[in-house]
């Protein structure tokens, strides 16, 4: 036992060598901080003076030295959507879509919109899309399945909703969300020390703890609700026309997209099962931006009419546009590795025609 600690020591001394060594060499280069918008921008009087020296990396996050080579397996998404019943041909899937959408609503599993401007004092919109940036590459350097990252969003959202949060304490909130969903949904979760290391040991394991024991007691330890990624699953069965099999690259753009919306804090007041019914309108419309991108069996299914859709595909659309010009790039630099066949670089035409909201008839 002794051996394999001084082992894991060795080793993350090593990584922390090198990564100074790599942080010198490439001091001139342009290179994206993770989180340091939030730590350099802000005056953090609260925090050890000594984490923000000058020969102090701003970025909280260790990365391998090297990039692992890319694997051909089916992604997680791939995975698990093809290992559903089509829901047109299940007797009880329209049952259980109707639980799913009545726990949706549930104000127990709802944040409020505009928490920031009437909860938050001292924490503001872009603070939560950096910190969930980050999040995106805390899953992906842990290969946590989906479905915890949407999880710990709605944690963090539903927990700020109600509880007013330091912006020393925004990331403790993060880890604190991700150890609580990683232990839901994941077989082998990361440890408590695994998210101390993640954030260069800026908290320790008993304030990892301890935040984990308010959000769970938030949560009044109900940890299960359904998310985009539940609902993004399920029409994305449905859009299957004819009984052809899915297109891969239809799968993953409609990940990508819904992904995108997580980080936004202008997505926050919207639905799930609306989220994901619009991450699938636009995936249909910039793969096949000539034909109609919502169908009779989607609308009949989810519940949903094109004009309900609207808003909400318009707010992703100029996500994926980037027309805000975010420096955030996780999810993006995520969805440009050919495991996911490069979907961010696909580009749909920047207007979508007015008629494509309108009513759709049988």
């Amino acid at each position: 036992m002794g051996a394999h600690e001084n082992t894991v020591q060795a080793t993350r001394s090593s990584k922390k060598r090198a990564s100074a060594v790599l942080s010198q060499q490439l001091s001139t280069a342009k290179k994206r901080v993770v989180l340091g918008d939030l730590t350099n921008s802000l005056n953090l009087g609260s925090l050890r003076d000594s984490d923000f020296g000058p020969n102090k990396p701003k970025c909280t996050l260790k990365w391998k030295e090297e990039e692992e080579e890319e694997d051909q397996e089916p992604s997680e998404e791939e995975t698990a959507v093809s290992s559903m019943v089509h829901p047109l041909k299940c007797a009880y899937s329209n049952s259980i879509y109707k639980h799913l959408q009545a726990q949706e609503m549930e104000v127990s599993r709802r944040p409020l919109p505009g928490y920031m401007e009437s909860v938050q004092n001292d924490v503001a919109p872009y603070m939560r899309e950096i910190l969930l940036d980050w999040l995106v590459e805390v899953a992906e350097e842990y290969k946590l399945v989906p479905d915890t990252l949407y999880l710990t969003a709605s944690y963090i959202d539903r927990f700020l909703s109600y509880r007013a949060v330091g912006k020393n304490k925004i990331q403790l909130l993060g880890v604190s969300c991700m150890l609580i969903a990683s232990k839901y949904e994941e077989i082998s979760p990361p440890h408590v020390e695994d998210f101390c290391y993640m954030t260069d040991n800026t908290y320790t394991m008993e304030e990892v703890v301890d935040m984990e024991r308010h959000v769970l007691k938030f949560l009044n330890f109900e940890m299960g609700t359904p998310t985009t990624k539940t609902f993004l699953r399920i029409f994305t069965r449905v859009a299957e026309e004819n009984g052809k099999s899915l297109k891969l690259q239809f799968e993953l753009l409609g990940c990508y997209l819904a992904e995108l919306s997580l980080l936004d804090y202008r997505c926050v007041p919207f639905l799930p099962s609306v989220l994901a019914a619009s991450a699938i309108f636009l995936s249909r419309f910039t793969i096949e931006p000539e034909m109609h991108p919502w169908s009779l069996a989607l609308q009949c299914y989810s519940g949903y009419r094109p004009s309900d859709l609207k808003e909400c595909v318009l707010a992703i659309h100029d996500l994926q546009l980037n027309r805000k010009e975010s420096s955030l790039q996780a999810v993006r630099e995520k969805y440009r590795k050919h495991k996911y066949m490069c979907v961010s670089t696909l580009t749909s035409p920047s207007e979508i025609p007015a008629y494509y909201f309108e009513a759709i008839n049988g």
